[in-house]
């Protein structure tokens, strides 16, 4: 076990292979970071506009899911290292700190809390918002 000083409260982790030597994790300090295990530092690190919430890794470890206190869902292409897109919406709001969002099993969809209560889904190869499932009473 070793452990390795973030700089920052991490809020979420990602791993990118199955030997687990590259990490990925999301930060109160806006940064989403990559380390190496077999070395002591980041191996690079990407600045957001808010603190990162979650992350979530696509079945073919190509793109990560970042979600930001922004209110933006962040899509990374891993192979160039860079935001390919980047989701948000009316009344869509990440309400705290806690707030989580996923890919869909296919890699098609993104589903994330809001604060009010209701279910954003996000289509990622149509670049938008697919629907708002609301709160029923």
């Amino acid at each position: 076990i070793e452990t390795k000083f973030a700089g920052s409260s991490c809020n979420d982790l990602v791993t990118t292979d199955s030997a687990g030597t590259t990490i990925i994790s999301g930060h109160f300090d806006k940064r989403i970071r990559f380390w190496d295990t077999r070395s002591d530092t980041t191996s690079r690190d990407i600045l957001l506009q808010g603190k990162v919430t979650s992350l979530d890794l696509s079945r073919d470890a190509i793109f990560l899911l970042g979600c930001v206190r922004d209110d933006t869902i962040k899509v990374l292409d891993l192979r160039m290292n860079q935001i390919i897109c980047s989701f948000s919406a009316e009344g869509f709001k990440v309400g705290c700190d806690w707030s989580r969002a996923a890919f869909s099993p296919d890699g098609q969809y993104i589903a994330v809390g809001s604060a009010d209560g209701s279910v954003f889904i996000w289509n990622v190869s149509a670049n938008k918002l697919e629907s708002v499932l609301k709160e029923h009473l």
